[in-house]
């Protein structure tokens, strides 16, 4: 059995699980009226973790898709990381009263840095995921629609002093693309920092992409389109990988 995590995503618009490519709010496709179903669907399979992204939220800048993540999080016992418009305390509030039993931050991490250390320290790290979502190696903020001037090393390094442990780090150029994950980046993330857990999120097309991120040493891997698509058997995958 290998070793890494796999971690299937469902992007909320509207209440609906949709995709984007790259980021792209204009490429939005849906693939079911009722996330729900798909989680129960992947739990039904054997499935245990989830990372729910309220894309509204992030391009808004508060939590919209609330109802969502209860009731995935009541339906199901499903391990949720939800992300996506967590910008102030009544939205991480409402994100663990909704269910989630971890929350990822990313712009926040840029924009309001003491607020970010605020929830490390009140939540602790096993709550806590850091959001890395990159172009170029640069941090990318507000829904992928601004860069910020954080190279993606100095951001780990800054983070891992202050107690983050877990990182979900997304190479926007790959994602949505089906092309293969960013795997020299990742090989580049791990030497640096070994002690991360590094979850690889964006371009697995195949099942041949998650063999080569647990060969690398990546902790988990995020799986969206690859899975909408029929890219990848869901039974191949649960058999092989840890849920």
């Amino acid at each position: 059995m290998s070793t890494i995590k796999i971690i299937p995503a469902i992007d909320t618009i509207g209440g609906r699980c949709v995709r984007l490519t790259k980021g792209d709010y204009d490429t939005e496709k849906v693939y079911s009226e009722d996330p729900l179903e798909i989680a129960k669907e992947f739990e039904r399979l054997g499935i245990t973790r989830l990372h729910l992204v309220d894309l509204e939220g992030a391009k808004s800048g508060h939590i919209c898709n609330a109802e969502v993540l209860r009731r995935i999080a009541s339906e199901t016992n499903l391990k949720i990381d939800f992300g996506g418009g967590v910008k102030s305390n009544e939205d991480i509030e409402l994100a663990f009263q909704s269910g989630a039993s971890q929350v990822t931050g990313g712009s926040i991490a840029v924009s309001k840095p003491e607020l970010f250390e605020e929830w490390l320290a009140k939540y602790g790290s096993d709550k806590m995921i850091l959001g890395a979502d990159v172009r170029n190696e640069m941090v990318s903020i507000s829904g992928w629609k601004e860069d910020s001037d954080y190279h993606l090393f100095s951001f780990l390094e800054s983070y891992q002093k202050k107690g983050v442990k877990t990182v979900i780090c997304t190479d926007i150029s790959k994602d949505g693309m089906l092309q293969g994950p960013a795997v020299e980046l990742y090989q580049k993330v791990i030497a640096e920092f070994p002690e991360l857990e590094l979850v690889a999120s964006g371009g697995v097309g195949n099942i041949e992409d998650v063999r080569i991120l647990n060969e690398v040493g990546c902790w988990g891997a995020i799986i969206g389109k690859a899975i909408y698509e029929k890219r990848i058997d869901m039974n191949e995958l649960v058999n092989e990988f840890i849920l």
